[in-house]
C-alpha cells in the first residue's frame, strides 16, 4: 500500500515520544512512518554500540565519546543526555530541516531529553506505558541482547520514567499493538487539525476558488 500524506501542513511538527525500555515506542513509529510518508523519525546521536539489528545512520548515529563532547561544546544538540553511562543527543539542524521540507517529526529520546525539550520548543509529548512491569521484564529478556544486570537496572529505571509521565501530553498503554497504533495515529490526526490561531491551509484554498 502508498503511503499516505497526512495534513498539508507547509512547516512539520514535532512530537516528542517518551516510553522504557522494551516498551515498543520504536516499533509504534516505523509503523506511523509506514503509513504515512511524511512523518519520519529524528535519529539521534549516541556513544553506545549498536546492537546486532541496528544500523548506524538508519537507528541512531553511532559516534565516539569525544566526538559527542565535541558537539555538545559546538551547542549542535537540541538536548542531549546520558542514560546508563552512554550519551544520546538530538541533532537541532537535523529537526529543523526536516520540519521545513513538511515533515512531521518524532522525537524517540528518554524522559531527561524530554523534560528539557517541552521546555524549549512547541512539541506535542506522548508517554508510552507497558501494561505491566511483568510484561515489561519479559520483552527486555526477549530482546537478548542485555545481560540480567542491565535489565534490572533498566526495570528499576522504568519506575523512575513513568513517574514522569504526568508531565505529558498524552499516555497510551502498549497492551495491545493495534489499538496502541490506533491511538497513536488519533493524536497524530488530531494535532495536525487543531487550529493555533494561524492560517489554516485549507482556508486559504476555499477563499482562492481551489476546491
Amino acid at each position: 500500500m502508498k503511503p499516505k500524506i497526512v495534513g498539508n501542513l507547509k512547516k512539520g511538527l514535532i512530537f516528542i515520544i517518551s516510553a522504557p525500555a522494551g516498551t515498543g515506542k520504536t516499533t509504534l513509529v516505523n509503523l506511523l512512518k509506514n503509513e504515512f510518508s511524511n512523518v519520519v523519525r529524528s535519529i539521534s546521536f549516541t556513544t553506545r554500540k549498536p546492537r546486532p539489528n541496528e544500523r548506524d545512520g538508519q537507528d541512531y548515529f553511532f559516534i565516539s565519546e569525544d566526538e559527542f563532547k565535541n558537539k555538545i561544546k559546538q551547542k549542535d544538540f537540541l538536548e542531549w543526555a546520558e542514560v546508563f553511562g552512554e550519551y544520546y543527543g538530538t541533532s537541532r539542524s537535523h529537526v529543523e530541516k526536516l520540519q521545513m521540507e513538511g515533515k512531521h517529526v518524532a522525537l524517540v529520546i528518554d524522559t531527561q531529553g524530554a523534560e528539557k525539550l517541552r521546555k524549549m520548543i512547541d512539541a506535542c509529548s506522548i508517554f508510552l506505558f507497558p501494561p505491566n512491569m511483568h510484561e515489561l521484564q519479559y520483552r527486555l529478556h526477549s530482546r537478548k541482547s542485555e545481560s540480567e544486570e542491565m535489565i534490572q537496572k533498566r526495570l528499576s529505571w522504568a519506575k523512575k520514567e513513568m513517574e514522569k509521565a504526568k508531565g505529558y501530553d498524552y499516555y497510551i498503554i502498549n497492551d495491545d499493538l493495534d489499538v496502541a497504533y490506533q491511538v497513536l495515529k488519533s493524536i497524530l490526526i488530531s494535532e495536525e487539525h487543531k487550529v493555533r490561531g494561524k492560517t489554516i491551509p485549507f482556508l486559504e484554498k476555499i477563499t482562492n476558488g481551489q476546491t
